[in-house]
């Protein structure tokens, strides 16, 4: 990375999100006290209502925070291409130029994910030889977490997304779960030859044929998601976005079961009480919070989306994913990686 654009601030489209531009600033405060020293930040959002936010959470007049008034906010409903051409002087309009502009070396929405996709891709442009960016999310498991993209930014793909979105996730497993090597599977139906759609079918075949560029390891289904059986899946944002919301939802629905059924007796309360460490560790291990970003990844820039819900200590941890993938120089080995890759499957 350009040596003055590391020391560049990160933009907070501060007005996103359904929870409003407190909990972002209550987040950013966090970020602050724990995260590194020195980084810095540019406020995107409306002055007047940011001001007493800051004050409340004793960052007024902070050295590492300015504020870039706006007088816009893209809605949660809003359509993408219509919302940005309409509301250019948005928040997450603004966030973005900022880093097109390098002024800024990422930046964080909690926002509309259909319009942060949009403008991210005109703004910034996607990389060289790449077709298109993708979402990728962190899913939590108790021994090793796992890469899965897309999670919906692209419900309709072809097989040459599956080829970029090998590479761009293994360099995000790389970089954030510290895996050296990771390995890369396919989400299909069934793991035998021959299973799934002509889609798959065509993806899997280029996919072997970059398979020293990755480290492919073939077709896996459903079964597999949630065994460490690959690092980083891959699929189309459609399937993508409803296996994350799925999980998503039994996670909730499992946590709600066993709150019900630990009270119904008084022996399960104190089976509860006593193994509440056990609970604590578990909770501790699964936490989505820990991962609370997911980057548009393949952008000639730095985008991190965050829940629209986000806590202020989900936002805190996008922050600190979104520092780390900030750091690193990667545009020019992803670029020749892709460009290998089209020319082995044109």
């Amino acid at each position: 990375m350009d040596q003055n654009l590391s020391a560049a601030p990160i933009a907070i489209d501060t007005m996103g999100g359904d929870l409003g531009p407190a909990e972002m600033i209550e987040g950013v405060a966090l970020a602050i006290h724990k995260l590194q020293p020195d980084v810095r930040f540019l406020l995107f959002g409306d002055e007047p209502t940011l001001e007493p936010l800051l004050t409340k959470a004793k960052l007024a007049n902070n050295a590492r925070l300015s504020i870039q008034h706006t007088t816009q906010v893209i809605g949660m409903d809003e359509k993408p291409i219509e919302s940005i051409k309409r509301k250019r002087d948005s928040s997450m309009v603004r966030a973005i130029e900022s880093v097109n502009e390098k002024r800024a070396k990422a930046v964080l929405s909690c926002g509309n994910t259909g319009s942060l996709m949009a403008c991210s891709t005109l703004k910034l442009r996607p990389l060289e030889g790449l077709e298109r960016p993708s979402i990728a999310t962190i899913i939590p498991t108790p021994e090793q977490h796992f890469v899965l993209l897309d999670a919906g930014a692209n419900p309709e793909f072809s097989p040459i997304n599956f080829v970029h979105n090998a590479i761009l996730g293994t360099y995000y497993a790389k970089v954030v779960l510290n895996i050296e090597k990771p390995q890369v599977g396919l989400l299909s139906i069934g793991t035998e030859e021959g299973k799934g759609t002509e889609l798959i079918h065509r993806a899997h075949e280029m996919l072997k044929k970059i398979d020293d560029l990755i480290d492919y390891n073939g077709l896996i289904e459903g079964f597999q998601v949630f065994t460490n059986h690959v690092d980083v899946i891959l699929c189309d944002g459609f399937v993508g976005n409803i296996v994350l919301k799925v999980s998503e939802s039994i996670a909730i629905r499992l946590k709600e079961y066993i709150k019900e059924e630990i009270v119904k007796t008084p022996l399960r309360k104190v089976g509860a009480f006593l193994s509440r460490g056990a609970f604590k560790s578990i909770k501790n291990r699964l936490n989505p919070d820990c991962y609370g970003g997911a980057p548009l990844l393949g952008l000639a820039g730095n985008v991190m989306k965050a829940h629209g819900s986000s806590s202020r200590n989900a936002i805190m941890h996008a922050i600190r994913i979104t520092l780390k993938i900030a750091d690193q120089n990667y545009d020019a080995k992803m670029i020749q990686l892709i460009k290998e890759a089209n020319l082995r499957i044109n």
